[in-house]
């Protein structure tokens, strides 16, 4: 494509182009425009003067009104577009090609779409009709800005001071009223067409992603057969390899949330802040639909027992801790981290042990482990980035399973559409929105946002933005940015329909925001409101979801993140001894 779109600068074109002010009852006209107008000096001087246009005093000659011409063809047909100007000299008028004209010798690319029989068209196909399309769009938007530029023609010669010799004022002023509104309606047609090229980018954008993805496919198919088949067995297609070549089925997650499977539980998840978790205070947790209530021993070090007392089931954390015991307010059992019941007064002390987790801390985070099998050795590393500052650290509890969240928090193709009140105000809509990872990997970054981003199970969200003020965005990726912020989404599986969330911010610049006043209480005001503009969305979806219907019936190329960690957890639920998307070769 050439000339208007290619270089995409057609809408600023247009806006300055409206930004120009003529006198009394003229609407804006266009910058690119093509003035056949030639009189004597003083008419000249006249004219540019009313429309306030740059003039240039030239020898006076006589005028022929009559061969005053320019030639054109707005309708596109078999003579094509041809933008003539007519300028003065000493034998009369010359007909000159006006510099702008090669603009609008662009031939109708209709006749020239690939005619494809069948009802059905292949990948490649698809895109080259896509492609025509885009052509089109280019070549209507030529004929707009030459529609314009006839309107404003007959403007000008309307305004010629010869013509007040035989109209009057209210002829003129009908005249110019009647092209006010065609130079309205050219201008609306402008901005659909405008809307029709990015409607026709985004369409070859994703045809070109889906031939991309099946040129893939294809070959990582055909490098399959060729290492698995022998000679003797390679000529012959089987329904398997049939099979293989078919696109890959989307993901179900539909219906009533089951319960979780044990397989989810046996990570390390991080549960709590280490400072909020105090030498005398409790921090009552659901986890994986189970009550538990964490608290400090006498040594100091964090422990996460069953949040129900032996005795009559009352819940633990409505006592008081006490040397490192919690005490029960019901009848005053007194138990140790590890779930033992060391005191019960006014009976005979039993043999009663509650059931207790292995619990740890580890960079700032107090860590449980819910699942059966034996601890693993190594946790996940959730600091910031060197250089960062941890600014706030905010704990909530959401009416979401921790899966939707997920599902969210993974997604940034969304923010220009839900967050327009917070983060993302002003951003503009991309043509194309990508997120670009290694084949095995859940990580990368997003495309053209400066923001990187990674999934770490099992439940971590972690992203680094490159801004340069609060809500706005700088560069193209977070190397060229010189300022950033840090993010860390933990989400809990408290229930099937709630998530504990644990978020904290970094900074890599402005250290003394951390010492401001209730500082902490501004930065929760602000992820509640960003965390609101989800939840609605969030919460329909959960809601249609239980109902039976799919969240995830068209995966497209911005939710690869998202697919990914669908796989990676249904390979954990399934029992799977190597999971999907290992950082290991």
């Amino acid at each position: 494509m050439g000339g208007l779109l290619r270089s995409r600068a057609t809408p600023a074109s247009y806006q300055q182009f409206s930004q120009i002010k003529f006198p009394h009852f003229l609407s804006p006209l266009s910058l690119l425009l093509v003035l056949r107008v030639s009189f004597n000096a003083m008419s000249t001087v006249a004219t540019a003067a009313a429309l306030s246009l740059p003039i240039s005093l030239c020898r006076p000659s006589k005028i022929n009104t009559k061969k005053m011409d320019c030639c054109r063809d707005l309708q596109g047909g078999r003579g094509g577009l041809r933008v003539v100007a007519i300028f003065e000299g000493e034998e009369g008028l010359v007909e000159k090609k006006n510099a702008w004209s090669t603009l609008f010798e662009v031939e109708h690319p209709r006749p020239r779409v690939p005619q494809c029989k069948g009802r059905f068209l292949d990948a490649n196909q698809a895109l080259e009709v896509a492609r025509f399309d885009i052509q089109y769009c280019d070549w209507r938007a030529r004929q707009d800005v030459l529609t314009i530029m006839h309107l404003h023609d007959k403007v000008v010669e309307v305004l010629n001071p010869l013509a007040r010799d035989y109209k009057s004022i209210g002829t003129m002023k009908k005249e110019l009223a009647e092209l006010q509104e065609q130079l309205a309606q050219a201008h609306k047609q402008v901005h659909i067409s405008e809307a029709r090229v990015s409607t026709a980018l985004d369409k070859l954008a994703y045809m070109e992603a889906l031939v991309n993805d099946r040129i893939i496919q294809e070959r990582n198919t055909t490098e399959s057969e060729r290492s698995s088949s022998s000679p003797s067995t390679s000529s012959s297609a089987s329904p398997d390899r049939v099979k293989n070549r078919m696109p890959p089925k989307s993901l179900n997650v539909s219906g009533p949330v089951q319960p979780y499977h044990p397989f989810l539980k046996n990570f390390w998840y991080p549960v709590a802040f280490s400072n909020d978790l105090k030498d005398d205070t409790m921090v009552p947790i659901d986890c994986f639909e189970e009550p538990w209530v964490m608290f400090r021993g006498k040594d100091g070090k964090p422990g996460c027992v069953q949040n129900t007392c032996a005795h009559r089931a009352c819940p633990l954390h409505l006592g008081s801790v006490n040397e490192g015991r919690i005490q029960c307010p019901y009848h005053g059992w007194e138990y140790t981290t590890d779930g033992k019941c060391v005191k019960m007064p006014s009976t005979r002390l039993l043999n009663v042990k509650l059931r207790s987790l292995p619990c740890l801390e580890h960079e700032g985070f107090i860590w449980i482990w819910p699942g059966n099998d034996p601890p693993a050795e190594t946790l996940p590393s959730l600091t910031p980035p060197p250089g960062f500052v941890i600014h706030a650290e905010i704990v909530m509890e959401l009416p979401v399973e921790h899966g939707l969240l997920l599902d969210n928090l993974l997604d940034l193709a969304h923010a220009p559409f839900t967050h327009t009140s917070t983060f993302a105000k002003g951003w503009s809509v991309p043509s194309l929105v990508k997120f670009l990872t290694p084949a095995s990997g859940l990580q990368g970054y997003w495309d053209p946002y400066p923001i990187d981003m990674e999934f770490r199970p099992p439940c971590m969200v972690l992203s680094t933005i490159g801004i340069s003020k609060p809500g706005q965005l700088e560069g193209q990726n977070t190397q060229q940015c010189a300022t950033h912020l840090h993010q860390l989404h933990v989400c809990l599986p408290s229930s099937r329909q709630k998530t504990r969330l644990l978020y904290r911010m970094s900074l890599d610049f402005a250290p003394l925001l951390k010492h401001i006043p209730f500082m902490n209480l501004l930065w929760r005001y602000f992820a509640e409101k960003v965390l609101n503009e989800d939840l609605r969305l969030v919460i329909g979806q959960q809601d249609r979801m239980i109902n039976g219907a799919n969240v995830w019936n068209w995966p497209v190329a911005y939710d690869k993140l998202g697919v990914r960690y669908r796989l990676w957890r249904n390979a954990v639920e399934s029992g799977s001894k190597k999971l999907p998307f290992s950082h290991s070769k």
